[in-house]
């Protein structure tokens, strides 16, 4: 059965939910947008149907729980009086025999939790992932975290604090049959179901506040772990260990202050919450004897009340002591609702033809958020197929982010990178991709092998290993790949950290070309290349320019320079300069150390034009 769901719900193409349940349950949760536009609430939808039969499993679990009470009340006033063994016998089986359905019906429901879980988590995780990497290239520094918060979400579905949550749903069941038994036995139940919801109300507004300082002082400090662990190489090799990790401890700290506030906050309100419960079953056990005493009841009706009210008020407990995860899974729930519904410009989905390579900036500034003061503005120039352009200027003038925006790993505040006519955030990103190559600053390549770096980590079936050889030669590596331990099937390891500096940034020039990029864009591609892949990278990029591809080149070396048609001079965010190579040198003349270009004059490999 759970077999069944898990394979309806990964066959559905509408959502189950769809309509007015479906958008009742999508506001419970606090999840916005469109099944459309919000893959979340798609799933929400989609989960109604199988929510709606858990909780009909939850209904025959929480009555077939009336078989206690019930058999113990017939011992009592049967068995016990008339001394009929043989009624005994027949009480019991059928007791064991509703037990075993009880126990089927607990499992079909756990199972059904299970593969609720894991279908959401399938649906929703390669969605979240891509969302997750393009954020990763902006500011945000929390969204790796937002993988962890679907991890969280599917925990909870098979986590006793959902159960809880459930069989607290059929708590007015167990109350109005108590009041079958006495009008008395139902107020004080009644009542007790009150006082500990009310507790649990309390526990939520007192634990709200400290719990998600908790989990925001989490993210900082795991952000913090996991970019001084990127960092271990200058840690340890400076001494900065003590201090680095005085400063994550401080920050790890706050979180810990903030959990345990939480976690004091609850654990008063647990305590009540439990002598309370175990009050009230000795005030309906003193109750019914009262009762029963004065011939109202009897001693097992008292006996079964008893059992009943406990049965009824545990689910309520329950829940106060996993509140925690349930206001865990809430703030979980709202991060990923932020991250689905956060605006992204419109991808096309007509598939565009292969680009001419003709690149052109209209107006381009961008502005971090969180900084008052942009990175670049109003950028316009225009760079036609098969030039090769030179982008120079100091440090900070902005040139990184301006190559990050040409290829579109960033959004522009205003204005448009167009390859050809097209938007480059328009573009669909698997499609752009392939006629797109870009070797960044801090070159990091992926964990798996070599082959698998310079295919673009492409099933091994889909690539011809001729394309990947090609590559290779082109950026000139190949012979270097072949003095490797294992060749093209040599682990890097993460990041490429197996690798030297150069050896990381010649493989990611050759990832680059892969295939038949009309723009390639390189910044500062030769920051840690020797003699020889200073030479291999001329030659690629005279290949490029042969092949009429556009390059884009950020260097401060004159042999790169002197092979480019064009030059563009970025400084404070703005562009300088941009035409003819000659024609900006010219004009630059001994401003040349000013403008971030090397001075030491380097004989090109490849006569520019």
């Amino acid at each position: 059965m759970e077999h069944n769901l898990a394979s309806s719900l990964h066959s559905r193409t509408a959502p189950a939910g769809s309509g007015s349940a479906g958008w009742v349950f999508g506001r419970l949760l606090g999840i916005t947008g469109t099944a459309e536009s919000n893959p979340l609430r798609y799933a929400a939808e989609a989960c109604v149907r199988p929510i709606a039969m858990i909780g009909l499993f939850t209904f025959f679990v929480n009555f077939l729980l009336f078989i206690s009470p019930i058999y113990m009340m017939q011992v009592y006033d049967r068995v016990l009086t008339s001394r009929s063994l043989e009624t005994l016998f027949y009480l019991t089986i059928i007791a064991l025999f509703v037990l075993a359905a009880l126990a089927v019906f607990e499992h079909l429901r756990g199972q059904m939790l299970v593969s609720l879980g894991e279908w959401i988590e399938a649906y929703l995780s390669p969605k979240l992932f891509q969302r997750t990497i393009s954020a990763s290239a902006g500011t945000d520094s929390y969204r790796g975290n937002r993988l962890r918060d679907l991890g969280t979400v599917r925990n909870f579905l098979s986590s006793p604090a959902l159960t809880a949550v459930l069989d607290a749903m059929w708590t007015p069941m167990f109350i109005a049959v108590v009041f079958l038994l006495h009008p008395l036995l139902g107020i004080v139940a009644l009542a007790s179901a009150i006082f500990l919801s009310f507790l649990a109300w309390i526990d939520e507004m007192t634990t709200r506040a400290p719990l998600q300082r908790a989990g925001d002082a989490s993210n900082v400090s795991a952000v913090h772990a996991a970019a001084s662990a990127r960092n271990g190489e200058l840690i340890q090799s400076m001494g900065m260990l003590d201090a680095v990790g005085a400063r994550w401890f401080a920050k790890n700290r706050e979180a810990l202050v903030q959990s345990r506030d939480a976690s004091m906050r609850s654990k008063k309100i647990v305590a009540i919450s439990r002598f309370f419960r175990l009050a009230v079953y000795i005030a309906v056990l003193g109750t019914g004897a009262w009762l029963a005493v004065n011939r109202e009841l009897t001693g097992g009706v008292m006996v079964a009340a008893s059992i009943i009210v406990s049965r009824a008020l545990a689910p309520i407990e329950q829940a106060i002591t996993v509140w925690r995860q349930l206001v865990s899974v809430r703030f979980a729930v709202h991060r990923l609702n932020e991250t689905f519904t956060e605006k992204r410009p419109a991808e096309t989905t007509l598939t565009l033809p292969a680009p001419a390579g003709r690149l052109t900036a209209e107006g381009l500034s961008y502005l971090p958020a969180g900084s008052e003061k942009p990175i670049l503005r109003n950028v316009s120039f225009a760079i036609s197929p098969g030039e090769c352009v030179a982008m120079v200027g100091p440090s900070g003038s902005g040139k990184s982010t301006l190559a990050r925006l040409l290829v579109g790993v960033y959004r522009p505040t205003a204005g448009h990178v167009r390859l050809d006519a097209a938007d480059v955030q328009q573009w669909p990103r698997a499609d752009f991709g392939r006629h797109v190559g870009y070797v960044p600053q801090n070159v990091q390549l992926l964990p798996g092998t070599i082959r698998e770096n310079i295919s673009r980590m492409r099933d091994a079936k889909d690539v011809d290993d001729e394309e990947i050889i090609a590559a290779a030669r082109r950026a000139g590596v190949h012979d270097l790949i072949l003095r490797l331990p294992k060749g093209y099937d040599t682990p890097i390891g993460d990041g490429g950290l197996l690798l030297s500096g150069g050896q990381r940034q010649r493989i990611a020039l050759a990832l680059a070309l892969f295939g038949t990029p009309r723009l390639v864009v390189l910044d500062e591609p030769n920051s840690n290349l020797d003699a020889e892949g200073e030479n291999a990278l001329v030659r690629a990029i005279g290949l490029l320019r042969e092949a009429g591809s556009t390059v884009v080149v950020i260097t401060h070396k004159l042999n790169l320079i002197n092979i480019s048609d064009k030059v563009l001079v970025m400084r404070d965010g703005a562009l300088e300069m941009f035409g003819p190579r000659v024609a900006v040198l010219d004009r630059l003349g001994g401003a040349v150390q000013t403008s971030g270009l090397a001075t030491a004059e380097t004989k090109p490999t490849v006569p520019g034009p």
